[in-house]
């Protein structure tokens, strides 16, 4: 009975040790990632567009493109600034190059007709990451 006993404490010293073991070896390394940061601001056009409905329809189409970005897995974070400044908003690319987002943002309609501008820089932040 002491003989069961004892093989039964060393194994489950035995699966504990495996655990513990396992669980160090699934801790996420830190890695770096270059993302694109792009900085969304008025447009050299924003002043002159008046008319409310079509200023509807590029938020629109702003909107649907950030969806259709989003759906390919490249835009990843994306928002407006809450006050009337100069800043618009910000998108965040999972891009392999600048030319990639260049391209992307000359999809957006409110780009396009002058409404907004922007700027893009690279931008590194641990591999992964995630607001919560």
């Amino acid at each position: 009975m002491k003989a069961i006993i004892f093989s039964c404490l060393c194994m489950l010293l035995l699966v504990q040790a495996n655990a513990q073991q396992s669980n160090k070896a699934e801790k996420p390394k830190y890695e770096m990632k270059q993302y694109w940061f792009v900085m969304l601001t008025k447009g050299k056009d924003r002043d002159k567009i008046t008319d409310t409905a079509v200023i509807n329809k590029l938020q629109a189409g702003h909107m649907a493109n950030m969806q259709v970005m989003a759906d390919m897995g490249k835009l990843i974070v994306a928002g407006p600034f809450g006050d009337d400044g100069n800043w618009r908003g910000i998108f965040i690319f999972d891009a392999a190059s600048k030319e990639e987002v260049e391209k992307l943002l000359q999809t957006d309609p409110a780009i396009k007709a002058g409404r907004l501008d922007y700027e893009i820089h690279p931008w590194w932040t641990a591999k992964g990451t995630t607001f919560k």
